[in-house]
């Protein structure tokens, strides 16, 4: 454990896009100051944060000088390149440490790793070939779902499969990159669990939201969730365990499948979550400050839930009706300052006090 961090101290975040936004909006209230670090120019986060630095992943001379600029890093998402954090960690501590992005950059290895610590998964194999493909339908069937090992979010690097009949297509859909068919879940809803660990081992999660999609992108978190007492800490429980074994430091967002026969650990995300976002406006401590305070040092803050709260995500024309949910009465309404409005594209999010 090192000393906390003291005000006016800097945070590196990799990463530029809304996550990273929110996380230097985050900082500064605690009176840290921000050095982004994205290959993209003008990102989202650069708005926010005192400094950026613009270049690629593998410039070992802009990585080192940002490194040596800042006290700690933490990152907003987690497919940075193993090299790039080889040469930062060096320099300066990474947090969340390097054990969760190498489980969580692998869907196999993400898999393979919970269902070790004996929580429950879906069915799941890996698929690297036409052969291996149609062996695992033999084993999980169908209706289930392939998906990339690496870099798939939002809906993307996926393929469904309805029948066996699919497989052949559900193969070439990948472009030849190794993949896991996971087979199918019969669960009533999903929740998401947003958990934090702090640098002591002190742990506190948000209470769990209830999450609904739309073409493969969060479309709305909802709490409280629909959960009995008993799932609830069911939830807690399995996040608690998740953060411990990997010795986590920084928030983690843990989904989850609600079943019949119980939970099921749908995928970890090691780093501020988009279904989190409702804790800006029904908590005192959101997950952002959270964060923060983790990879700062600091004491874990209270994020007991005050207010009921759906969030609900602004995606691609949804920016068209702004002027009419800033009229709306109990709407706080979250911009990322993305200029071009795209289809698929998180343009932002609103939270709305339901209670």
């Amino acid at each position: 454990m090192t000393d906390p961090l003291r005000g006016g101290a800097s945070i590196g975040i990799l990463g530029g896009g809304q996550l990273g936004r929110m996380l230097s909006v985050a900082a500064s209230r605690l009176g840290f100051k921000c050095h982004i670090f994205e290959p993209g120019a003008e990102p989202p986060a650069g708005q926010t944060a005192l400094c950026v630095t613009t270049a690629p992943y593998d410039d070992r001379e802009a990585l080192i000088a940002f490194a040596k600029s800042v006290d700690v890093v933490t990152y907003e998402f987690e497919n940075i390149p193993t090299a790039a954090l080889d040469i930062i960690e060096e320099i300066v501590p990474i947090r969340p440490g390097r054990e969760a992005l190498r489980v969580s950059q692998d869907r196999l290895t993400e898999k393979t790793y919970l269902q070790e610590l004996g929580l429950q998964v879906a069915p799941f194999a890996d698929v690297t070939d036409l052969a291996s493909m149609l062996q695992a339908v033999s084993e999980i069937g169908a209706p289930s779902i392939l998906k990339t090992r690496r870099f798939g979010y939002d809906g993307k690097g996926q393929a469904r499969l309805t029948s066996p009949e699919d497989a052949e297509r559900a193969l070439a859909d990948m472009n030849g990159a190794p993949a896991v068919l996971e087979g199918f879940v019969d669960f009533s809803h999903e929740v998401s669990v947003i958990a934090a660990r702090s640098s002591t081992g002190e742990v506190a999660c948000f209470d769990p939201g209830e999450n609904v999609h739309r073409n493969g992108i969060l479309h709305t978190t909802t709490v409280p969730a629909r959960l009995s007492a008993s799932q609830r800490t069911d939830a807690v429980l399995i996040s608690a365990k998740i953060l411990n074994a990997l010795d986590y430091v920084g928030v983690l967002g843990v989904e989850l499948f609600v079943t019949p026969s119980g939970l099921i650990v749908n995928e970890i995300a090691p780093r501020v979550h988009n279904s989190g976002h409702w804790t800006q406006n029904g908590c005192a401590i959101d997950q952002f400050e959270q964060h923060i305070r983790a990879v700062a040092g600091w004491p874990l803050g209270d994020g007991t839930r005050h207010s009921d709260v759906t969030m609900e995500n602004l995606i691609g024309d949804d920016m068209n009706r702004v002027p009419q949910i800033a009229r709306e009465l109990n709407a706080a309404l979250h911009l990322y300052g993305k200029a071009d409005v795209k289809p698929g594209r998180k343009m932002g999010h609103v939270n709305r006090i339901t209670g």
